[in-house]
């Protein structure tokens, strides 16, 4: 088991996958524990993967101060892992919700980037989220699945801000390019009752400074890597494109026939994709 104390003492966990330069790759959910990105498609035969388990969550520790498990508070957290792992500067991977601390991380510590890679990302913090009616008339999109009757309550819940277990649960089939064997099996991976007050305390009376996020981020000379999938009702090609300009370096790749979780509808596609986009260190 590999841990190491944060700033405030908190022990978080972290999994160490496969051989080469190092990249830190920050799991979604938000607080679903990193194990679900597994070894993100085959890329841990090109990269050492570093995955930490958010604070609160997996096999991490509760912080004394629940008020940490914010996200902007959580910034600390992956610059303590950089110390930890005495790199003057890495490659940073962020899935999803994850992609709020990353961005929140860019800003602050844009120096200490070398490259910046974000999986179907969350965009709050440039202000380039959807509005949830578009989201509703993507999510009619899927209304020919034989799944839909059952999940779309469920992901119309979550839209209306209950994120709850159940509902997260039951809306999976909409994060997947096709809901087969390998989705189901992926579906509740990193899910437990345990995440529940960091995945609450994520976004908990967090409004981001945008213009101030933005200053930063401009800041990243860092190639940056936008990556979605085709079918993703939450994080579209189009939404991506219109962040990419946030960066000074950045390329959008889109997926055909994936979801949410990329790495899941077609790993080879997916680990190759970002193979070569980080090159050979």
């Amino acid at each position: 088991m590999t841990t190491f104390a944060s700033y405030d003492g908190t022990e978080i966990f972290y999994r160490d996958l496969g051989h080469g330069a190092p990249l830190v790759c920050l799991p979604g959910g938000p607080a679903r524990a990193g194990v679900y990105l597994g070894d993100l498609g085959g890329l841990s035969r090109h990269r050492r993967l570093i995955v930490p388990d958010q604070r609160g969550s997996g096999e991490s520790g509760d912080p004394a101060d629940p008020a940490t498990l914010r996200v902007d508070r959580l910034v600390e957290d992956v610059e303590a892992l950089r110390l930890h792992l005495g790199l003057e500067r890495m490659d940073l991977l962020a899935h999803s919700a994850g992609a709020v601390l990353a961005t929140m991380y860019a800003a602050v510590y844009p120096q200490r980037l070398s490259r910046l890679l974000l999986i179907t990302p969350g965009l709050i913090t440039v202000d380039h989220d959807e509005a949830d009616a578009a989201l509703g008339t993507r999510l009619a999109e899927r209304s020919g699945e034989p799944w839909y009757a059952a999940a779309r309550p469920a992901a119309d819940a979550i839209i209306l801000g209950d994120r709850s277990m159940e509902n997260q649960l039951a809306a999976r089939p909409f994060y997947y390019g096709r809901w087969d064997e390998a989705a189901r099996e992926h579906a509740a991976v990193g899910i437990s009752p345990r995440n529940q007050a960091a995945r609450e305390g994520f976004l908990r009376d967090v409004k981001p400074n945008v213009p101030l996020i933005r200053e930063g981020l401009a800041r990243v000379n860092a190639p940056v890597l936008l990556y979605v999938g085709e079918r993703d009702p939450f994080v579209t090609a189009a939404a991506a494109r219109a962040a990419a300009p946030e960066f000074s370096d950045a390329v959008v790749i889109v997926q055909p026939e994936a979801g949410h979780y990329p790495w899941i509808d077609d790993p080879a596609a997916f680990s190759a994709a970002l193979a070569d986009f980080l090159g050979s260190d």
